[in-house]
């Protein structure tokens, strides 16, 4: 059982926090807290001259409100909203935040998983705590 989990949670279309916020409920001891992580990936500067000006703060209130939302159902939970590389800024978030364990939900595997590698791959690689992969 562990005091201090994290659950990445992303919005795309192929991903479902929910698997991973339930596996989190069952590995929590009794008085164990849950923290409900999105990383908004930074846009590059020649593609944000592309947007309207208020396209980041807008998305970032609608992400925390969401976030806000799935933490609320929860015991002991809390929803954080984070900029940075979704991989690393992870795994840092962790360290600096004595995290004992991650679960993290995966999608299927393709092609483009070999050439890029993917969140989770590289959550489970580097973390310095345990890791538990949903599919």
């Amino acid at each position: 059982m562990y005091k201090n989990i994290l659950v990445p949670v992303s919005f795309d279309e192929d991903r479902d926090a929910a698997g991973a916020v339930a596996v989190a409920q069952l590995l929590a001891e009794e008085d164990g807290r849950i923290t409900l992580l999105h990383v908004m990936e930074q846009i590059p500067a020649y593609a944000i001259s592309y947007m309207p000006t208020e396209y980041l703060v807008e998305s970032r209130e609608a992400i925390e409100a969401e976030m806000a939302e799935m933490a609320a159902s929860l015991p002991r939970a809390q929803g954080v909203v984070v900029t940075g590389h979704s991989g690393r800024t992870i795994l840092d978030w962790a360290e600096e935040n004595g995290v004992d364990c991650i679960v993290i939900a995966s999608h299927r595997p393709g092609m483009q998983d070999l050439l890029l590698g993917s969140t989770a791959h590289q959550v489970v690689r580097h973390a310095k705590c345990a890791v538990h992969v949903v599919r």
